[in-house]
């Protein structure tokens, strides 16, 4: 027998269940189970299983435990490269030794004679060169990186393994660190391992050169080793698919300690290669280059230093597994188009920081540490180190004075070793790094957030949800002659200045910062033949410019410059800033007599704004005629859908001031027999959630309303009778009206209108108030007494249960209108103050709601806490400062949500304590115990206002949506946040927006014109007169219907009445009352302004299974006819026709299938001049 039988019996009033449990949970439950997933499961005296509150924070580490095991590379993954290890090194051992010849003659005779190239680096070695190479066999070998330290994961994008080939010192002297000599020999040297390599190997492995981590001065050997191409079985297939393509690194080096590091400090100047001796760049440090060399002496003492951190501390491993983790999820790796920074230098600061890096030389962690909290310490550190300000140094050695080298790059000085570990990355890189350091770290210090996915799982580095804007800038080398002296690359140079111009331009603090972010990045070739030249590369690079805005500061069109003052130290001031801005700068007057240098921009949105600015300082300071012609922006397409525009900001606020000036009358009015205590807007145009903005004046339809509630102080006076309260407030509605009619200065009529109520304890009238300006209202009367009565009534169980469940819904009702809407209101409007993003957010979720024809089953309210909910619970990220990225990472959370398991819980007053979170639990966990199937509650949505989780998601005791809508609501984010990630700048926006038709059964079409007459209703028009249920098209009838001339029809000069609902919701309503819930048709559709088709499919449930013919079916069926099996003695017979069966077996009742085409044909009867046509598959029409 089941113990839990709640899971199976009907729910008459589930939310009295509810309540039910959640009175009987208080008293706490001695019986536990476990869960699939491990964990121990309380079940308290109602017997609802509830899960322990357990910290966050030791989940967390519990999750990072179990995550750092199951990302670890297995050890079979890279089959054979231990085998392939020693055949190479065997090979290089057999390399015969030869004396010094020239550079080029040697070159020449390795290319004559093997057609293998040598790859300098640029500028290569000229021909009549007096360097002299030589070749000797290697002092040593030794494997080093993540291969040999095991900490290799299974998310990696390519997986390899450096083998590191020390060259001897004979081939070398002591002044090869100047001017390219030692990187031009070690070439020489990489070279003839190649051609051994090459002859030995070549037929079981693929060998190409590649730039060690982008390093254009250090190439290095390729070895990809072939995958077999015979047949396999199933299972030896299956054991392939979990082995990696992986790649063998042959990198020379130089020997330990032997340049002088003294000569090698960040400010010398070592490379004066190809200029001239008199010129400024002949004696600029070289950085880059000297950090270059420094580096190759440091391969085996990092290695040692790696050896003796992994004994002395248990946690090292799994916190650089962890580290790799997150860097890869936010696009770093230790190429220097990847960022520079990578699982190596993760790795080495950390072990930095455990031998020594706090001050006095004590070590900074303690190697008793987890893998969690290291990781967490190095977070903690990148967080407050920005890089791309200040030098940090680490290491108990001598710490010179770096800051004036900070101004070239990023530097992380390893004192001991005298090395700049960040000398790879960017200025950009090192900014993009801090960045993700510090929302990582706000992150780790919430309690309340779920931490592993927004940490580890989730991919951060997908342009349109992380920038607002990104650019492409083609470069082209053919017309970049610079030469640098540092052998950075032409392309990571030109990135450099494209960097700092826009920093200026657009991260300015003195003009007030309009990015908060700028990230530069290019992706250049990763390998070439041996037989190329590494000078010529197949095709130019793309780089990217992305920029993420600051909210407050982007929309500025007027940027206010220094003082013109006479005083010496202005004067500089404003010649620099006119030399930086050129024209656009401009002496302008501001308050208070201030005269100011200023900038003027034509464009009215941040987007438009931000592409004027950069395509104007780029085409002013980079003097290459191609930038202004190949600068092409993306995300800007996502504004033109709606539009969005930098207006409706002020026509909302518009809204909104009538909205206070109609309350400010109102509370004004004499002779009103109760006190106004508050008017409350519960509408989305006065919270700037509505797709379009509201509007104001004449229009082809009649106004529309906006709503709101008022309510009186607290009388005794109020009748105790539901229906008679309703009456009541019909009379202080007309009352209302009267009032406001008195004075004729306001210009305002008033009409009082009928709810469409189902019984008299239900709100019965509205009053509408219009302006003559254009704004209306929609007044709804809210008594307290009236939710004192109905609470009473489901509570009382001496009234029959249909009594208490009708009291249950209208309770449910009455305080989703009248107490969570003006909550959700009033929160949502401090939130787009504070959010500047939000409202765009919104409005582009609901047009994609809208879009797939989801807007029907879900409510507004809904849609708006999913877009905050990406606001206040932004992670990885930062919250949005856009309207398309805000919509895009709303798509992700609807794709990544488990509404079945997880609950969507919102802090929206930052009052929502643990305690209240942990009702909050109970109740869900309640919810999902009484209801298993999800027939009453789908979707969880709780807020501080809301505790009870169903206030928008269930409206007349109905969940909203069902639970068939909610997976196909779930599963078009997942399609749409696949198209994003697949295509990146190439997306095409409208995909997201598009819709095919071909999945519905039924696609009611509606007629546009008539719902356009049905819109415009007067005074003087006769309701009985209109035709059907339709609500008419206004084509002619009986009861003061349009004339066919203007000036005999009566209705000229007359205002159109207040639109009390849309006709498509109306017929909607009428459809899903009459075929919904259960019954035979789904339907579907968007919103009733855009949307002019009603989608419909048929329920499988009801349509695919026959019935029995009985009194009282759900809907129309007809007799089956043709042929059906019929059980009988001795096996089954087939037999045709109704008569038949009864002549066969007499004891058959009768078969029924739902009528389709009857069904079609009373749709058409409803909707009556409404419906143009209704399209049925294979091309049917009605």
């Amino acid at each position: 027998m089941d113990s839990n039988p709640a899971k199976r019996r009907k729910l008459e009033n589930a939310e009295e269940e509810v309540e039910k449990a959640l009175a009987l949970a208080s008293s706490s439950g001695l019986s536990m189970r476990e869960d699939s997933s491990g964990l121990f499961m309380t079940k308290n005296a109602a017997g609802v299983f509830v899960p322990p509150r357990v910290s966050k924070s030791k989940i967390f580490v519990l999750e990072t435990y179990e995550l750092a095991v199951e990302v670890k590379l297995n050890k079979t993954a890279l089959p054979g490269a231990d085998d392939l290890l020693h055949r190479a090194k065997e090979c290089i051992e057999k390399i015969e030794s030869h004396d010094s010849l020239p550079i080029a003659e040697a070159a020449s005779k390795l290319e004559e004679k093997h057609g293998i190239r040598v790859p300098f680096p640029e500028p290569r070695p000229p021909e009549n060169s007096n360097y002299k190479v030589s070749f000797a066999k290697p002092a040593q070998f030794n494997v080093v990186g993540s291969y040999v330290s095991k900490t290799m994961v299974e998310s990696q994008k390519d997986y390899g393994v450096d083998m590191v080939v020390v060259m001897p010192e004979e081939i070398l002297q002591e002044k090869d660190y100047l001017d390219l000599r030692y990187f031009y020999k070690r070439a020489y040297y990489l070279a003839v391992l190649a051609v051994s390599l090459q002859e030995e190997l070549g037929s079981s492995a693929k060998l190409s050169y590649e730039h060690l981590n982008g390093n254009h001065l250090c190439p290095v050997l390729a070895l990809q080793p072939y995958r077999s191409k015979t047949p396999k079985t199933t299972r030896q297939f299956k054991a392939d698919s979990s082995k990696k393509d992986y790649r063998i690194r042959i990198i020379p080096c130089a020997p330990e300690g032997f340049f002088p590091k003294s000569k090698l400090h960040l400010g010398a100047s070592l490379n004066r290669k190809g200029q001239d001796e008199g010129s400024k760049t002949a004696t600029q440090p070289t950085p880059f280059y000297n950090s270059t060399l420094v580096a190759e002496g440091c391969f085996l003492s990092y290695l040692k230093l790696f050896r003796q951190i992994e004994r002395k501390c248990q946690g090292f491993k799994d916190a650089c597994r962890l580290g790799r983790v997150w860097l890869q999820q936010r696009g770093f790796e230790g190429h220097g188009s990847d960022g520079g920074f990578g699982h190596f230098e993760w790795a080495l600061i950390l072990a930095l920081l455990i031998q020594g890096g706090g001050s006095r030389g004590t070590a900074a962690l303690s190697p008793q540490l987890n893998s969690t909290q290291l990781f967490r310490a190095m977070i903690q550190f990148l967080s407050v180190t920005d890089l791309s300000e200040k030098a940090c140094v680490l290491g108990a050695g001598e710490r010179p004075d770096l800051q004036e080298a900070v101004k070239s790059g990023p530097i992380i000085y390893d004192s001991a070793r005298q090395l700049n570990v960040a000398f790879k990355m960017s200025p950009s890189s090192a900014a993009f790094l801090h960045q993700h350091a510090k929302w990582t770290r706000s992150l780790l210090n919430e309690d309340d957030v779920d931490k592993l996915d927004a940490t580890f799982i989730l991919k951060a580095d997908v342009p349109f949800q992380s920038f607002d804007l990104v650019a492409r800038l083609k470069y082209d080398g053919a017309l970049d002659e610079s030469v640098t002296a540092d052998c950075r690359g032409r392309v990571w140079e030109f990135r450099d200045k494209v960097y700092r111009i826009l920093k200026r331009a657009l991260a300015d603090k003195e003009l007030g910062a309009r990015a908060r972010l700028i990230h530069i990045c290019s992706k250049e070739r990763s390998s070439w033949p041996l037989t190329a030249d590494s000078s010529s590369p197949p095709e130019d690079p793309i780089i990217e410019i992305r920029i993420l805005f600051d909210p407050l500061n982007m929309a500025r069109t007027v940027d206010r410059g220094p003082t013109a003052g006479a005083s010496a130290e202005e004067k500089e001031e404003c010649e620099k800033f006119r030399r930086f801005w050129g024209e656009k700068s401009e002496l302008r007057r501001f308050e208070r007599d201030s005269i100011r240098e200023a900038l003027i921009w034509t464009s009215t949105t941040p987007f438009e704004l931000c592409e004027e600015i950069m395509r104007y300082i780029l085409n002013l300071h980079i003097k290459i005629g191609y930038v202004y012609g190949d600068l092409t922006f993306y995300g800007n397409e996502f504004s033109a859908l709606l539009p969005l525009k930098h207006t409706d900001t002020a026509t909302f606020n518009a809204a909104r001031k009538a909205f206070s000036d109609f309350e400010k009358e109102v509370r004004e009015l004499e002779g009103l027999p109760l006190h106004v205590r508050q008017i409350a807007p519960i509408c989305p145009e006065l919270r700037h959630a509505s797709v379009k903005p509201p509007s104001f004046g004449p229009s082809k339809s009649g106004p529309r309303p906006m709503e709101c509630v008022i309510s009186f102080e607290a009388s005794g006076k109020w009748p105790e009778s539901l229906a008679a309260i309703q009456r009541t407030k019909i009379a202080f509605l007309q009352m209302i009206g009267k009032l406001l009619e008195q004075d004729e200065s306001r210009e305002v009529k008033t009409y009082v209108g009928l709810d469409n109520a189902k019984s008299d304890e239900e709100n019965l009238a509205f009053l509408d108030v219009v302006y003559e300006s254009g704004a209306s209202f929609r007044l709804r009367i809210h008594s307290d007494l009236e939710e004192t009565l109905l609470d009473r009534q489901v509570k009382d169980k001496t009234v029959e249960q249909h009594v208490r469940t009708k009291a249950t819904t209208l309770l449910a009702n009455f305080r989703r209108l009248h107490t969570y809407l003006p909550l959700h209101t009033q929160s949502i409007n401090t939130y787009v103050t504070r959010f500047p993003a939000l409202s765009g957010t919104i409005r582009l979720l609901k047009h994609w709601f809208s879009a797939h024809k989801l807007t029907s089953h879900f409510t507004e309210e809904f849609i708006e806490l999913v877009a905050l909910h990406v606001f206040l619970v932004p992670y990885p990220w930062d919250a949005p400062s856009s309207a398309h990225t805000g919509f895009l990472r709303a798509l992700l959370f609807l794709s990544r949500w488990d509404w079945r398991l997880e609950q969507l819980v919102l802090d929206t007053g930052d009052d929502v304590t643990a305690v209240d979170r942990e009702a909050i639990d109970t109740r869900f966990h309640t919810w999902r115990t009484i209801d298993p199937r999800l027939n009453h509650c789908v979707l969880f949505v709780a807020t501080a206002y809301d505790p009870s989780g169903t206030g928008f998601t269930r409206l007349a005791g109905q969940p909203k949506p069902s639970n068939v809508v909610a997976t196909r609501m779930t599963a078009l984010a997942k399609s749409a946040c696949r198209v994003v990630k697949d295509e990146g700048l190439d997306l095409v926006v409208k995909k997201l927006f598009v819709h095919s038709n071909k999945d519905y059964d039924v696609q009611i079409c509606l007629n546009s014109k008539a719902l356009k007459s049905a819109q415009r209703t007067y005074a003087t028009d006769d309701p009985e007169g209109r035709g059907g249920d339709g609500g008419g098209s206004g084509s002619g009838g009986d009861g003061g219907r349009a004339s066919k001339f203007k000036n005999l029809d009566e209705r000229t000069g007359q205002d159109m009445l207040p639109i009390v609902q849309h006709p498509s919701d109306v017929l909607l309503e009428q459809l899903n009352t009459t075929y919904a819930d259960g019954g035979p048709l789904v339907f579907f559709r968007g919103e009733p302004d855009e949307d002019n088709v009603i989608a419909a499919i048929w329920n499988p449930h009801m349509c695919e299974r026959r019935r029995t013919f009985k009194v009282n079916l759900p809907t129309s069926y007809k007799p089956v006819g043709g042929v059906m099996e019929v059980e009988v003695e001795g096996g089954v017979a087939l037999v045709e026709g109704v008569a038949e069966v009864r002549r066969v077996v007499e004891e058959e009742e009768e078969q029924v299938d739902v009528n389709k085409e009857a069904i079609v044909s009373e749709i058409a009867r409803i909707g009556g001049d409404l419906i143009e046509e209704i399209l049925l598959p294979k091309g049917g029409v009605m």
